[in-house]
């Protein structure tokens, strides 16, 4: 069995992987800075759940910081997998300066730890946002990644650029995953999936920005997460898409919303955010080429997944704040 260290371990990708490791028999170290960037409960809430499974052994600490180096030096992982990051398009434009620690200063640390302690594999979480304003769709790997539209896809170019960096000058095997819209169970509260839910059973104004005719290509956490252990192989230097392979419009994403918790939305709409894409649709043929990964599970699955994770936890839940 392995030995790997996820960063953001409570972050709602990186939890979801560890507990896969763990439940395929591996030891994790997590880390994660524990942040206010959204409600802590929901870090809190995933943490307390990992912290019950044997095998995982946690670090509260930034990893923006260099200090945080040393934490590993009498670990020997088979791979690292670095999903820690500062996330949220639209906060970055208020504040770029956190994204810049968080996603380039803090893989810029996880490759001195792969560098520094002969750890030979990197898996490094990027994002579909990278691709800009008028990517072709489905959207392949080798469409341009140079005219970010918002400093967290810049921030995450600039960790890419780093990473290629330590591939070729420390022999550093790194896969690159770029991800599209991911949602599920105890997924992040500033994130439309989750801010519906909450919203429609509550009662509240469903808050749209713009027509509602934006889209995107929804992912399910367990195909991510999936997909982030299946990178680890050993590949040299490759980014790959990892996405989902239904596009549904925010207007029809709030009917099937309505459908599956059995309310009405109150809809309120707002101007439409200059940060935010258009669309998005991931070009998966390189992902099922190199990992034989293709997303299993459907939207309509997927999102009943998560209504019903509510429900069970709505308690608390219906508290967490949705900015």
């Amino acid at each position: 069995m392995g030995h790997y260290l996820v960063t953001g371990a409570a972050g709602f990708i990186g939890a979801r992987t560890s507990q896969m490791l763990l439940e395929q028999g591996h030891t994790v170290v997590g880390i994660d800075n524990m942040n206010d960037a959204y409600d802590p409960r929901m870090k809190e809430y995933r943490l307390k759940l990992l912290e019950e499974i044997p095998g995982f052994r946690f670090h509260q600490h930034d990893i923006s910081e260099k200090s945080c180096i040393e934490l590993f030096k009498d670990d020997k992982f088979d791979a690292i997998i670095h999903l820690a990051a500062r996330a949220g398009v639209r906060f970055s434009v208020e504040n770029p300066w956190v994204f810049l620690e968080s996603n380039v200063m803090g893989t810029l640390n996880m490759l001195e730890v792969c560098r520094q302690y002969g750890c030979k594999k990197i898996v490094i979480a990027s994002t579909s946002s990278i691709y800009g304003e008028n990517p072709p769709y489905p959207t392949p790997e080798t469409a341009s990644s140079s005219e970010p539209m918002q400093p967290y896809a810049a921030s995450k170019k600039g960790a890419e650029a780093l990473a290629h960096s330590y591939h070729h000058l420390f022999d550093i095997d790194v896969t690159i995953v770029r991800f599209f819209t991911v949602y599920g169970p105890a997924g992040r509260p500033d994130l439309a999936m989750f801010r519906f839910v909450q919203w429609i059973i509550e009662g509240e104004p469903v808050r749209i920005n713009g027509d509602g005719e934006q889209s995107r290509g929804f992912t399910y956490i367990d195909d991510i997460a999936r997909g982030a252990i299946l990178a680890t192989k050993p590949l040299g230097y490759e980014i790959v898409n990892l996405g989902g392979h239904e596009v549904i419009s925010i207007n029809d994403l709030v009917t099937l919303t309505e459908e599956l918790t059995g309310k009405k939305a109150i809809i309120q709409h707002g101007p439409p955010n200059l940060a935010d894409m258009r669309t998005n649709q991931a070009d998966v043929s390189k992902a099922k080429e190199l990992l034989g990964w293709d997303p299993q599970v459907n939207l309509r699955q997927g999102l009943k997944k998560l209504v019903d994770w509510y429900l069970q936890e709505r308690e608390w839940a219906k508290d967490v704040l949705t900015p």
